[in-house]
């Protein structure tokens, strides 16, 4: 049996400008997989921190440690300096 997570969402309110087709692809594909707009959104923009050289972008920078803990990617720059 899978027990489920709590979300721990720290949502916030954004204002942000999109395109007329951007949002219908948001809007149709949270009607298709019954998931909520905000949430397709949210789980799409996760998919940013797969870009290797996004990540190694963190890593060059100087004080880097704010960007770090705030993407919570210690355990994924952890594997880069093991793997």
């Amino acid at each position: 049996m899978n027990f489920i997570k709590p979300k721990n969402k720290n949502v916030e309110k954004v204002d942000w400008l999109l395109s007329e087709r951007t949002r219908a692809i948001v809007k149709y594909y949270a009607e298709y997989t019954e998931y909520s707009e905000s949430e397709i959104v949210d789980k799409f923009l996760l998919n940013i921190l797969e870009d290797k050289d996004f990540i190694g972008w963190i890593e060059k920078k100087r004080n880097n440690r704010r960007i770090v803990k705030q993407l919570e990617l210690e355990h994924s720059l952890e594997e880069d300096v093991i793997g």
